[in-house]
């Protein structure tokens, strides 16, 4: 098993605070998958008006996390290092659930499709084996 940590992760993708929605990768192969998570907290900087009343990640963010660990397969992959991992598309996304302070968010990409700079990830989001999100993510090495 490989796993990175947060510094890791940042050797990798270019994503920063507020924006890196990553905090560790479990297991990754380069070029295949990565399994990672994001620990939900009280004090990230969306749920202060999403809601107020009843905080909840954002379903996009939940997609931009899923994004951030298929870039972390896909940029490590020898050839793809220090390159960017663009968004191509979003297809058959579905939500199916909450976010909320308090979630251990598990984010586990597949890539299915690569050809030439442009790809394709399988990704599902959940909680505790509840899944939040799916998606079809496209995504373009630049």
């Amino acid at each position: 098993m490989n796993h990175l940590d947060i510094n890791g992760i940042k050797e990798i993708i270019p994503h920063r605070s507020p924006f890196l929605l990553v905090d560790y990768i479990e297991d990754y192969e380069p070029g295949e998958y990565a399994v990672g998570y994001k620990c939900v907290t009280y004090r990230e900087d969306f749920f202060a008006g999403h809601f107020p009343q009843e905080p909840v990640m954002p379903g996009v963010l939940q997609i931009e996390a899923l994004a951030q660990v298929g870039a972390v397969a896909i940029l490590s992959k020898p050839e793809n290092q220090g390159k960017i991992a663009y968004f191509g598309a979003i297809n058959k996304c579905k939500f199916k659930g909450k976010v909320t302070p308090g979630d251990k968010l598990k984010l586990e990409t597949k890539i299915i499709k690569v050809k030439g700079p442009v790809g394709v990830g399988e990704a599902i989001a959940s909680v505790d084996g509840k899944v939040t999100a799916t998606a079809e993510l496209t995504f373009m090495i630049g």
